[in-house]
Formats: C-alpha cells, structure tokens, sequence
C-alpha cells in the first residue's frame, strides 16, 4: 500500500515544488507583491504581508541584537567598510550578555596565563574534543572547530582593539579537562559588551534602542530569493529599513517565553526560575522560521545550577559555586553530604539537585577565603556578597553548619573526606578529578552560598553553516542571511559548557559580520 509520501514522489511532487506553487498562486493573487509567509495558520505572524512599496532606511548590514554577537559582527562589519546598523528592541543595549558571569573558554590567549600559572597543558583538540563530549556529541563538529579555532583570537582581538581587561587567573569549569575559563576584571559580561561596543563605533557602526523586529521581508522561496531587510516598530512609529548587503540574527534564545519552551520541553513549566533577562523571547526564530529558515534541536534548554534561590538571579555570588570546583570547594545539601562531583556539567549538577526534591531546597557550596583570590575574586565582592546576605561565613566548619541550618556533624565529616580524596588523589564517593591546583578546606573561615537550578541557556536555534549562514528547511543557503550566538544551534549540543557561550557569541559575530560586508 503506497504511503502518502510515496503517492507524492511517484507523482513527481517535491515538498519544495508544492510550497513554491502555494506561494506563487498567493502572490499571483495579491498582484506579485506578497512576501514569503511560511507562518503556522492562526499565529500572529500568519497575516497576508506585502513587500513594502518603498523603504524607510537604507543600510548595508542590518544586525538584530546588541549582545556580544551582535557587536562583534557589526564591529567586523563596519571594519570592512560596511554601513551597519544595529537594532535593539529594549531600552538598554546588551541583553543577556550584559549580566553573564565575565567567563570565557579559550585555550589560550596572548598572556598564557595558564602556562604563567602552571595549571597544565591544553590544546584546540582538547578544548573540541571537551565540547563535543559535553554536547552528548549532537554538536555539529565543523561549527564546534569554527568556536574552537577562533576563540583565542577573539580575546585578543578584544583585549588590543577593545581595551578588555582579564583577570590574572584562569579557572576549570564543570565539563572541562583543563583550566580554560578567563574571566573578565568585574566578573560581568559587561565588560565584553564595552570593548566590543568601543571597537563598533570607532569603525562607524550605529546603535539604534527601541526598535522592535516585527517582520523580515523576503519574496519567495526560491533559492536565489535573499533577505531583503526588516520591518521595525519604534514606538507608534513602523518603518521599513532594506538591508543591501545582509541582515544579521544575534537576537539571542528563548528562555523567558514559558510556550515556547514549554513547546519543546515541557517539563520547564512557569514554576522555573529563568536568569535571562525580560527581552530573550525568542521571536526572531519564529520570523526566521517564517521565511523558510530551519531550526534544530530547540528541546535543549540548560538549567544553571547555581543561581540564587528564590529569584533565578545570576549574580556574582551564583558565579562562585561556578569558578571554584577547580580550586576544591564542594557542593552539599541540607543533611550536609555532596550529591554530586563538582566538576561535572551543569545539567547533571542541576539535575542532580533537582532529583532530590524541593524540600531539599536550596543546596549549598562551601568554599574557604584562600580560594577567593585564586579564582580571580577579591575581598571587596565576598565582602558585598556577605553584606546582601548570600554568603555566610565563619570560622569553623560546624559554626558554618549552624548558621546555614545543616548538621555540624555530617557537614565536618563531609570536609574531612573530600581533605582526604584530596591528598591521596582519587574521589572515593564521585569521581571527580583531582588535581593539585585543589585546596583542602582545612583553614578557615570558610563560606557558604545557597543556590538552586535556573532556566539559563537555549542550545538549539536556527541551522547555520561554518560561515554563519542560515540554512532553509530543504538545506540549502537563504542569501544574504545570517546568524550568530543563541539565536543560533548546533553548535553547543545537548548541553553547553560552561564559559563557551560567550566564545561562541563573539566569534561567530565575527564570522557573519566580514561575511556579510563581503556580499555584494
């Protein structure tokens, strides 16, 4: 018995025939002017859209998003003697970007801090092989090697054009074999967003607040049909602004549209706190998806292990329990006892803290002063975080145990085993690698920070290729058309390691953006 699918190949009709003539009849009728709308029937973005008549602006390079892919794209953009533009549709530049821990993976950098350091070797291969793994291997290895290849170049590139500032200090974060996490002199992705805002206007490039993406314009699903630029709302005002040379996505994920990712993983109910900021809706996907874009793996979504309890935020104490696995602090719950080996990635350590149920909400990481400067801390961030109330510090083990409301017993039993494992080399309860960069927590005072899973990061997004074009849903090119950062998939996997987002954002930013200068 034939299948509907084999009804239609015998009969010689394509998916891509059968669109093209659904699209050519809608056109014919609305006089040739109406632009591609693959929009799911009953959305909002499913109403009949005509090409404008005329454009309001005219740039070469239109870039959506101001966080670190955006500016890195417009940036290189606007280097290459483009005319660029890059839009914004809060009322603050950054995004997400903005308010991310200051880490950033590479595997070197023009320092060699971690040679200066002694904290090991490291190499492309290794900082690849490390992503692939973290990723469950659903990564798409050539745009892992693209993030690989260029991450080191990038930080330079920031720190001698941007004027970036790293801390002297670099860490090993969950799911990484060696210490490769920079951080910036804050500890806030601001400092990143500075540099590379610095680098885009001094070649020329335009920031413009406000302005919301309410389409994006392309005729048919041709092939050869490109992107031809975007509608935008400005308040009361809409306008049309044409892109002659291409339109750049770097508007980010979707972790705060509670639908969406419930669409796609419906267990994140609105229940899960989120640590993006209010803007990461995801609705540029769905424009993109409406002119023929493919995504994929949009059911990945990390949760960031460490986040303040009560509201999702990722602040700079939620980025302790992060930076210090590598310098030997330990995780622990209410009874006292570790649940999980503190270098293992995010999902695992959100799930396995998740798993034990809310009443054991929230979990807790124990750290010494002597780790504070090693993980590039100071005194004046403890000191802050001590006065907010999201660390507690004591003298003594069992003062800490006390003040946190776990018993005194369990947790100094806790220590004194995680001390041993540390000296003879080998976790007897997790596994967890040692090495001598590690401190035992045998000299106080000692502290503690509550945290609990947070909604954090979309892996999946819009196809791309190596070059940061988006990809169609036959596989093929939309000219004219790219994408970088969150907005972006394949690249990360099922699960993203830590401090490569931030790798991942500002070098294929760089990519699309010389790629888009060079279209003609």
């Amino acid at each position: 018995m034939k299948t509907k699918k084999d009804q239609l190949s015998s009969e010689g009709v394509s998916r891509r025939s059968v669109l093209k003539g659904a699209i050519a009849v809608s056109a014919a009728a609305m006089g040739g002017g109406m632009a591609l709308n693959l929009a799911a029937p009953g959305t909002a973005e499913a109403m009949i859209k005509t090409l404008p008549r005329k454009w309001d602006e005219t740039w070469d390079v239109v870039i959506i998003g101001t966080g670190f892919a955006g500016l890195a794209a417009a940036a290189e953009a606007a280097k290459a003697g483009s005319k660029v533009v890059i839009l914004e549709k809060m009322p603050i530049y950054g995004g997400n970007s903005t308010i991310n821990g200051g880490g950033y993976a590479a595997w070197t950098d023009k320092l060699h801090l971690r040679e200066k350091l002694n904290l090991g070797n490291d190499s492309p291969k290794q900082h690849f092989d490390d992503t692939l793994k973290g990723g469950d291997y659903y990564n798409i290895p050539e745009l892992v090697q693209v993030l690989v290849d260029g991450a080191p170049e990038a930080l330079n590139w920031m720190m001698d054009e941007g004027g970036l500032e790293i801390r002297q200090v670099v860490n090993r974060a969950g799911g990484h074999s060696a210490y490769r996490a920079h951080f910036s002199k804050t500890s806030w992705g601001r400092d990143y967003t500075e540099a590379l805002r610095k680098i885009a206007e001094k070649y020329g490039a335009k920031m413009v607040l406000n302005s919301e993406v309410t389409w994006i314009w392309r005729k048919d699903a041709d092939q050869k049909s490109p992107v031809l630029g975007l509608e935008i709302k400005q308040g009361k005002r809409v306008l049309n602004m044409k892109a002659q040379k291409a339109v750049i996505l770097a508007s980010g994920g979707f972790s705060r549209d509670v639908k969406m990712r419930m669409d796609h993983y419906p267990k994140l109910i609105a229940d899960f706190n989120c640590t993006n900021h209010k803007g990461a809706t995801g609705e540029m996907i769905r424009y993109a998806q409406a002119v023929g874009a493919d995504t994929l793996q949009m059911n990945f979504i990390q949760l960031y292990p460490f986040a303040e309890p009560s509201s999702g935020t990722l602040d700079n104490p939620a980025v302790y329990p992060f930076s210090a696995p590598g310098r030997g602090c330990i995780y622990v719950n209410k009874l006292g006892k570790r649940f999980v080996s503190e270098l293992e990635r995010r999902d695992v350590c959100a799930f396995a803290q998740i798993n034990m149920g809310e009443k054991m909400k929230p979990t807790y990481t124990v750290f010494s002063a002597a780790m504070v400067p090693l993980i590039g801390e100071t005194q004046e961030s403890l000191d802050a975080g001590l006065k907010k109330g999201r660390f507690t510090g004591a003298d003594t083990i069992a003062d800490l145990a006390k003040k946190i409301g776990i018993p005194s017993e369990t947790l100094e039993k806790t220590v004194n085993d995680h001390n041993r494992y540390l000296q003879e080399g080998k976790d007897a309860e997790f596994n967890k690698p040692i090495s001598k960069a590690m401190l035992p927590l045998d000299k106080g005072p000692f502290y503690a920070v509550a945290q609990w899973p947070a909604v954090h990061h979309t892996m999946g997004g819009l196809r791309i290729n190596k070059n940061a074009q988006v990809i169609d849903v036959f596989g093929a090119v939309i000219p004219k058309f790219y994408a970088a950062g969150e907005v972006a998939g394949g690249v990360h996997g099922s699960n993203r390691l830590g401090t490569n987002a931030t790798a991942d954002c500002v070098v294929f930013g760089r990519v699309a953006g010389m790629n888009a200068a060079k279209e003609k």
